[in-house]
């Protein structure tokens, strides 16, 4: 995770055409799987950024961009190895870099690059998404099928003919279908089945009857060029906003009832989910959304806190609680909010002394980085911010405030 209306966090979508007379961008015509050739079957995107200014800078901005140079995936990658004793080097990529699968000799190699703090192969860049000719559900978790060459796959039909590569419409990028290899679960606890699929029932959603795909929200339409020069028409949006960005303000709304019964008062609050999906998707397996209410008395004194936690507690072979899902055997506990669910949520407290009127505050928030204390240390260290990483603060998604006179 380098330099998901939350529906689905979701790969690349848009057909990188390219403008007539510009150089090839170094897609291999047959494909060879002997070392080396992975930067010619998977050219890195600043190649793709000559012709398409627009979409790189918008992906540039996204998580997928970074899916490999985090700290928290370099330190959970190195807790990972240490755990599977070196084996199955590609299990993290086959979300995080998935061209992986096209060369799974060279897994030492993607281990290396991310190792090194500063990796020059992408993870999820423009080629890993538009090389996918199809994604097999059948297996769990999917797959995608890679069909490498010159040709990149898209959702247009009107692509601009070029001599970088050759372009084909394909209806799988219009489709949910095309996220489903990355986001529908987590490779290391497949073996605990439905119980950990990261989105949950979304395609029985009511957004999802509507018609509405992974795209939509994720991969919103914009009116701009495809490739620089080109006619300006309706394209995708390729910063992914979900969790980053302002499409999370979307994700639920909060509503407040208070009950004052002498020195005894209660808060409902409602929590209403607007996502088709989990809220949150559990992976990394510390993702967590908080809700915090906080009473504020007299002199705006804060008197009373409470907070409720959603999300998944895994435990690991030996009956302990662990916030890896590579070392999960069993869930012990799911909170998560289900698709559009709605739920409510009750606070008691002794009623606020000495004041004509009291402030409820409610938010409701994707929670910072948690785990061993090792860990945290590890990602602290590795990370040029440190302690002030983006990783270890909150994101807020609402908030609601009321202030309640006494009688």
């Amino acid at each position: 995770m380098r330099k998901i209306r939350p529906i689905l966090t979701v790969l690349g979508l848009l057909a990188f055409v390219a403008i007539s007379g510009h150089g090839a961008m170094g897609l291999a015509e047959e494909p060879s799987k002997t070392k080396g050739a992975l930067e010619k079957v998977f050219p890195n995107s600043n190649k793709c950024k000559r012709c398409h200014e627009r979409v790189f800078e918008e992906w540039e901005t996204s998580p997928l961009s970074r899916s490999i140079h985090s700290p928290a995936f370099r330190a959970s990658l190195d807790e990972y190895l240490t755990f599977s004793v070196g084996k199955d080097k590609a299990l993290c990529f086959r979300c995080h870099a998935p061209h992986v699968s096209e060369f799974v000799d060279q897994a030492p190699m993607f281990v290396a690059q991310v190792q090194s703090g500063d990796p020059v192969i992408d993870g999820v860049g423009c080629t890993q998404c538009h090389l996918i000719k199809q994604v097999d559900r059948s297996s769990h978790p999917p797959v995608p099928k890679y069909e490498p060459g010159k040709t990149l796959y898209g959702p247009y039909k009107d692509f601009v003919q070029n001599l970088a590569h050759q372009s084909m419409e394909l209806e799988l990028f219009r489709k949910s279908d095309l996220c489903m290899n990355c986001h529908q679960s987590v490779p290391a606890s497949a073996n605990l089945g439905k119980s950990t699929e990261l989105l949950g029932p979304w395609e029985g959603s009511q957004a999802v009857k509507g018609g509405k795909e992974c795209q939509t929200c994720h991969m919103p339409e914009q009116v701009g060029e495809s490739a620089n020069g080109e006619n300006k028409r309706k394209v995708a949006n390729h910063s992914f906003p979900g969790r980053i960005g302002k499409l999370r303000q979307e994700a639920a709304k909060l509503a407040l009832e208070t009950s004052v019964k002498g020195e005894q008062t209660s808060v409902v609050v409602t929590v209403q989910s607007l996502v088709p999906h989990n809220l949150p998707t559990t992976h990394p397996a510390w993702a967590k959304v908080v809700l915090e209410l906080a009473v504020k008395g007299k002199n705006l004194k804060t008197v009373y806190t409470g907070q409720r936690v959603y999300g998944r507690v895994f435990a690991d072979a030996k009956g302990q609680k662990t916030l890896f899902d590579f070392k999960a055997t069993k869930v012990l506990e799911d909170t998560v909010l289900k698709p559009e669910e709605t739920r409510t949520e009750t606070f008691t407290f002794p009623t606020p002394k000495d004041t004509r009127s009291f402030d409820v505050e409610v938010s409701l928030s994707y929670a910072p980085v948690t785990g061993p204390p090792e860990f945290l240390q590890r990602v602290e260290a590795e990370s040029p911010k440190g302690a002030q990483d983006p990783v270890f603060q909150p994101i807020p998604i609402v908030k609601q405030a009321l202030n309640v006179p006494l009688k």
